[in-house]
């Protein structure tokens, strides 16, 4: 009995390997499946973060246009003019000609000053100043707005010093600001964008270009009938466990590279935080990993043509972002969709790599994520499994039905 389990054991680790190297040999063929197992990890990352590198916007142009002319107003734009985050570039004599220039692109916000900004302020009466933003880029119109906030802040504590009477320093100060307060910012010390969405995006592209190039092989079989591709060739079969492991061990082997240099290398390249420890970190990769690839052979199976994949899983990408809970509050997002964000591995990876990588959290914090990773795992090993099942039915199926049209026509013949 144990001789017979030992040898069972031994063919099953020995087929196995056989469909790893049948699969490798595959993959490195298959100039598609490099493109998006090999080329797009390396080269995307470092585009993407290179672009998002200088974290925060400066020096956002701004049109202002000024009716007041006065010496409030004046003050106004230069103490704008003197923040890093705006540069005033032009002036302009109307609205319409604002618009115009901010339509044009030569500037990204209009400081629209009415011609009483001065006089209500010598009466002591309120006043305003119009902010107008071009809202395609969230970086140029957080930093035009929250300028011109800032600056009108700070006139108001001149305003207030100067009809207050205070004589001491400190005095002025408790006036201005009765309840102080000190920001610290943590977990993105920078305030910039990239610290903030690029681990995320990371994370993301493990399960996406792991998707892509399984689908891509898997349509490639389908479409010119190489089911012997698809499903490993009946010599190397003796069990659909023995093929999924065989085949998951070939992408494991390539993504356990990919991931170390998405999540450890290209952070330390553009100085992102990285405050995971290495053997947190292994431990979360690698229920990550397996859950990815056996979600990519699970979804594989309703892949016909090599281009339906590329449609599905690239239309996909952003709202699997937002519904990670990164770049949307996830206490916001619908009961619904949250359920339908449970379906796939980046959910609980995204959310398990920031807590890690950029609060410096330790596994055991991320002991919920870890958890459904290892479950998705399970869950989607048995439906690889299932899926290749149904891969060997309808292989055999259609070695049936073109043995049977083989006899059909030799019958006729004869």
């Amino acid at each position: 009995m144990m001789k017979k389990l030992f040898k069972t054991i031994i063919s099953g680790i020995y087929d196995a390997c056989l469909i790893w190297k049948d699969e490798m040999r595959q993959t490195f063929k298959d100039e598609g499946v490099l493109i998006f197992f090999i080329l797009v990890p390396l080269g995307y990352p470092l585009l993407y973060s290179w672009i998002y590198n200088n974290e925060v916007v400066r020096e956002v142009p701004v049109v202002v246009v000024d009716d007041s002319h006065s010496s409030a107003s004046r003050q106004f734009i230069r103490s704008c003019n003197a923040t890093p985050d705006v540069k005033v570039v032009c002036y302009a004599s109307n609205m319409d000609e604002a618009k115009n220039l901010v339509g044009r692109q030569v500037a990204r916000a209009i400081y629209h000053i009415p011609a009483d900004f001065q006089s209500r302020l010598n009466r002591m009466e309120q006043t305003a100043v119009a902010v107008f933003c071009d809202m395609s880029t969230m970086l140029t119109y957080k930093a035009a707005y929250m300028t011109a906030i800032s600056v009108t802040q700070q006139m108001n504590g001149e305003i207030q010093v100067r009809l207050s009477g205070k004589y001491t320093q400190r005095e002025e100060e408790i006036l201005t600001q009765p309840l102080d307060y000190d920001a610290q910012p943590i977990y993105n010390p920078s305030g910039g964008y990239g610290s903030f969405i690029l681990p995320a995006v990371l994370i993301l592209i493990l399960q996406q270009t792991l998707a892509l190039g399984i689908g891509l092989s898997a349509g490639s079989a389908r479409e010119t009938n190489r089911f012997e591709d698809l499903v490993p060739i009946q010599k190397h079969y003796h069990g659909i466990f023995r093929i999924v492991m065989g085949k998951g061990l070939a992408y494991f082997m390539i993504y356990a590279i990919m991931g170390t240099y998405l999540t450890v290398v290209v952070p330390r390249i553009f100085d992102f935080p990285c405050l995971a420890h290495w053997q947190d970190l292994l431990a979360m990769l690698i229920p990550y990993i397996l859950a990815c690839i056996f979600f990519g052979i699970t979804i594989s199976c309703i892949v016909r043509y090599r281009e339906n994949v590329m449609l599905l899983v690239v239309f996909a990408s952003v709202p699997l972002l937002f519904l990670s809970g990164v770049s949307w509050p996830q206490s916001n997002i619908p009961g619904f969709l949250q359920g339908i964000s449970w379906i796939f591995p980046s959910t609980f990876g995204i959310r398990a790599y920031v807590r890690m990588n950029s609060m410096g959290a330790t596994l055991s914090d991320v002991l919920t994520e870890y958890r459904v990773l290892w479950l998705q795992v399970l869950v989607y090993f048995v439906l690889a499994c299932l899926v290749y099942r149904y891969q060997i039915l309808l292989m055999r199926r259609h070695i049936f039905d073109r043995l049977q049209d083989m006899r059909k026509r030799k019958m006729e013949n004869s």
